[in-house]
């Protein structure tokens, strides 16, 4: 490679890298956590669900229930069990009549306690799973800016992978297994980010990809919409199986009972091991109505195995089928694939366990790009009041990113103590300690500081989850074991190793205190 290639290669490497660096931090250490969104919720709500998309629950009941207080008739509703957690969303439609109550001519939506039929808003139901899982893609700042910010990071990451590779590939193999700690602070951290930077980069691609495709795939699927599509946008949507057809209602009520139950067991004979993650019914109580069952194989078994039945509730006869080892479109499958590499949700605890390490490997490498940035300006050609800019910049990098850990950590233990808790009070919570966390290490302006009080308070905090888990509940980790509550047991194990590695590396800070002091 020519040396003007190179030069280029690796400042566009560099830029790229700073110029993210905070918000990739943000959405790999939230993103982190997003790998057990559905534990973290039954965690916080000690509820034991199992591991499965399958609504396991009677679905004729909940259809009874919110009866009894919403008018139905002739109404489109969806049971969608969007995550693994007792709750179920429900989506009802405007009535079609024109005569129907002032109530049903509004959409509504809420979820269902499927054990109780308690209704709760979305604001009502919100947990700490969710609110990490939707930080990882900014959704707490205003539809589509953060959706748009965290897809063009992605895409900017991937640019900052691709580069690096190209920089380092003469080298690639060789400088996997250099290491050296003890040598100068630029080559220890430059040792650090080409190392670990290498070994997770399979990981850090796949979500550069994903990330960058689900966040801005409107962008990045025009092109193929207008060449593959010829401009159909409903077709592309069809094939992607996201739109549902549309039954027009007959205005005459069904005179025999519907078992949408029965309907979910017939499918089940169909397709072995199906599992239903959504009902969604036509025109309730019509003469008309329609049930859609859609669900998927397991994905153990298969990424791509996703289906569907429509019934015709006055015949029980089925009327469209879309079966889930044989009817996969390109897109589909193509679209299915990205959604489970990126989710993670295939392999079980250990997956989630291992995905988890390399989202805080990820974050790691983030870091150390900065300090090479960094060290690499702290030479004595460079101007003093230069030099002390880009060290307050990295300070007040640093205090950001790093005061993530404790605030993480101690809101796990505040919405377990205060529960049930809402939207306003984890985002309150969460932000504000986090900003005050962040002021104080900035007014301190000592990155030293800032590393080891983060790693200490978060290790202090992590290792109280547990704890506060079995006082507050009783469940303490042996018993979630014994239980079978995987969620319990899940959440409370990824603490304790999160807290011992931090103490772990706090020792190893204390054993070398000049070269932290130097950092």
């Amino acid at each position: 490679m020519k040396n003007r290639t190179y030069n280029i290669l690796f400042h566009t490497h560099t830029v790229s890298g700073i110029v993210i660096s905070v918000a990739l931090y943000v959405i790999f250490f939230a993103g982190s956590f997003s790998f057990f969104r559905d534990e973290i919720v039954n965690w916080e709500r000690n509820d034991i669900v199992e591991t499965t998309d399958h609504m396991q629950f009677n679905v004729d009941a909940v259809l009874d229930t919110i009866a009894k207080t919403h008018y139905l008739h002739g109404r489109d509703i969806e049971l969608k069990k969007y995550y693994r957690e007792q709750q179920v969303a429900v989506s009802i439609a405007a009535s079609k009549d024109s005569l129907a109550p002032e109530e049903a001519k509004a959409p509504q939506f809420f979820y269902i306690n499927t054990e109780n039929f308690e209704e709760h808003s979305y604001l009502d139901a919100y947990s700490l799973g969710e609110f990490l899982y939707r930080l990882h893609f900014f959704a707490q700042i205003p539809h589509p800016i953060g959706y748009y910010l965290s897809g063009f990071v992605a895409l900017f990451f991937l640019f900052a992978i691709i580069t690096g590779v190209l920089v380092h590939w003469k080298k690639i193999i060789a400088n996997f297994y250099v290491f050296r700690p003890l040598e100068k602070l630029k080559t220890m951290w430059t040792d650090a980010h080409t190392t670990l930077g290498m070994l997770g980069l399979p990981f850090q691609f796949v979500y550069a990809v994903t990330g960058a495709f689900f966040m801005i795939k409107l962008l990045l699927v025009a092109p193929n919409v207008l060449i593959m599509y010829d401009g159909d946008q409903a077709k592309f949507y069809e094939d992607l199986g996201y739109a549902h057809p549309s039954f027009e209602p007959a205005h005459k009520k069904l005179q025999s009972d519907v078992s949408v139950v029965a309907y979910m067991k017939e499918t089940q004979n169909k397709w072995s091991d199906f599992e239903i993650f959504e009902s969604h019914i036509f025109n309730y109580g019509d003469d008309n109505m329609h049930v859609l069952l859609s669900g998927h194989l397991p994905y153990a078994d298969s990424f791509n195995g996703v289906g569907e039945v429509i019934y015709k509730a006055k015949t029980g006869k089925i009327v469209s089928e879309k079966n889930p080892i044989s009817e996969q479109s390109y897109v589909e499958a193509v679209k299915n694939i990205l959604y489970r590499i990126h989710y993670g949700d295939y392999g079980g605890l250990a997956l989630k366990l291992l995905s988890l390490l390399l989202g805080f490997v990820t974050c790691f490498v983030i870091i150390s790009g900065v300090m090479i940035w960094l060290v690499a300006r702290d030479k004595k050609n460079i101007p003093e009041k230069k030099r002390r800019f880009n060290e307050r910049v990295v300070q007040i990098y640093l205090a950001i990113c790093l005061s993530m850990f404790p605030i993480t950590a101690l809101s796990f233990i505040a919405v377990k103590v205060l529960a049930p808790t809402s939207q306003s009070f984890v985002y309150k919570f969460y932000f504000v300690g986090w900003l005050l966390l962040t002021l104080l290490f900035i007014y301190k302006k000592d990155n030293a500081f800032t590393n080891k009080i983060s790693l200490l308070l978060g290790s202090f905090f992590g290792l109280l989850v547990p704890v506060c888990n079995g006082v507050v509940t009783g469940n303490w980790l042996f018993m979630s074991i014994k239980n079978g509550d995987s969620s319990s047991y899940a959440v409370d194990l990824m603490w304790l190793l999160i807290a011992v590695f931090g103490f772990l590396v706090v020792y190893k800070i204390d054993k070398n205190p000049e070269k932290e002091k130097s950092n």
